[in-house]
């Protein structure tokens, strides 16, 4: 019986000493593993919400065998919301696929300007801008946030007019019912409203910088029902963008409404992105 164990003993040996020979097999494998591995996927949420709208997507992503991170999105001014998505992006190691929807689009449009890491954006019912360009300014006269008074659609905090860039503006009830959150339930849009997390005024209104669309590719998830930002709008961000586009019977919070979708589309962007 000795003499087996022996003899395996010595061909481990040598398979071990052979691997030991050949550093560029070993490194070529190594190299393979990691173009297989699967980016992380970056969530920014827009205004009006928190990292909590992902859930849906997440859940899916995270049954895929995705690492997903989502983030909190300050919603106090583009330049400062852009920089702590851009600090949080430092930690990471590996790819990324970032992920925006609404006036997150313009966040993660910001923050990933000049980061090798990134390999694909996702617009998801999201703000493109070009340099110069705000979300206010994009969203056009055709929104229903686009009113002559902003106390029909906001419930402003202060309630001073006019407003200042600082000022947090909340959405009233009736425009999440009607306008915001179409497609859920009554009870869930009852949650929307209560729990929304205000953008201010100088958020919404800050011109975008470089966009990182311009070197990045981007895919774009068009909500064909809308009433935020139009799917005109957003028609015509995703053709200058050079994005993959798909669009869906969605309204602005498709992401809640058609978790299915977006999740094929994030995760169409994710394989992309490692070939």
């Amino acid at each position: 019986m000795r003499r087996p164990r022996t003899a395996v003993a010595l061909l481990t040996a040598a398979a071990l000493i052979l691997a030991s020979l050949n550093p560029a097999q070993s490194a070529a494998a190594q190299d393979s593993r990691s173009r297989t591995a699967k980016p992380t996927v970056v969530l920014v949420h827009g205004a009006w919400a928190d990292a909590s709208s992902w859930s849906r997507i997440v859940a899916r992503l995270q049954a895929g065998g995705y690492p997903v991170r989502a983030i909190a999105n300050p919603l106090r001014s583009l330049s400062g919301d852009a920089a702590s998505v851009r600090a949080f992006l430092e930690t990471l190691t590996g790819p990324v696929v970032l992920v925006g929807h609404s006036y997150g689009g313009a966040v993660i449009t910001n923050a990933a300007t000049g980061n090798a890491s990134v390999k694909a954006l996702v617009y998801v019912n999201a703000f493109a801008p070009d340099a110069g360009e705000s979300a206010t300014q994009l969203a056009g006269p055709d929104s229903a946030l686009s009113v002559p008074d902003p106390t029909a659609v906001f419930d402003l905090v202060p309630p001073t007019l006019p407003p200042a860039a600082d000022t947090d503006l909340y959405l009233k009830t009736s425009t999440v019912l009607a306008s915001f959150a179409t497609g859920l339930s009554l009870d869930d849009k009852a949650i929307v409203a209560a729990t929304q997390r205000p953008a201010t005024v100088g958020a919404l209104n800050e011109p975008s910088g470089a966009p990182a669309w311009r070197t990045i590719p981007s895919w774009n998830v068009i909500g064909t029902k809308d009433r935020i930002i139009p799917p005109g709008v957003q028609r015509a961000m995703a053709k200058r963008a050079g994005s993959t586009v798909v669009e869906y019977d969605a309204g602005h919070v498709g992401l809640m409404t058609a978790p299915r979708t977006v999740t094929y589309v994030i995760e169409q962007a994710a394989r992309a992105s490692v070939r």
